[in-house]
């Protein structure tokens, strides 16, 4: 071969691999990536079936239920206008309470959200930035419905 081959026979060797491996980069952002829904969202059926994503809200007052020596628990997420039940099984954060906003990572089972994971906000004048739009969201359509126009969950 050429020394003129062999440098093209490089460079496109060099090229090909660069190729394979920002295919595989993409591929493992797309596995990897959480969506985020609203609950509204999920409980009009449109969200992922077979991945997890993230859902975000308000915890309900009064409505964390802990089994008596176990991890389990259920509670509810409102984003205002819709509740859905979570269910988890394990430690929650220090911050967890109710009428607190918080992100459940998980996925759907029939009509109850299997949460693997809860997070909390940080502060006192911290939301996740999905949270606070979803809820933003909701309190205008929570307006426009007071104005005449029809805004609720249709599952309530």
């Amino acid at each position: 071969m050429k020394p003129r081959q062999q440098r093209m026979l490089a460079v496109g060797l060099a090229l090909a691999g660069v190729a394979i491996a920002a295919g595989l980069t993409l591929r493992a952002f797309k596995d990897n990536m959480m969506f985020f829904i609203e609950i509204s969202d999920v409980i009009a059926g449109e969200y992922p079936k077979e991945r997890n994503f993230r859902i975000g809200g308000l915890v309900v007052e009064g409505s964390i239920e802990r089994a008596e020596g176990s991890l389990d628990m259920a509670f509810l997420v409102t984003d205002t206008r819709c509740d859905l039940t979570v269910t988890y099984s394990g430690v929650v954060p220090d911050l967890f309470r109710e009428g607190q906003g918080v992100v459940a990572h998980g996925r759907m089972n029939e009509d109850v959200f299997v949460a693997d994971r809860i997070l909390a906000k940080h502060d006192e004048n911290y939301m996740a930035p999905e949270v606070a739009e979803s809820l933003a969201k909701h309190v205008q359509d929570e307006t426009a419905s007071l104005q005449g126009r029809s805004a609720g969950c249709d599952s309530q």
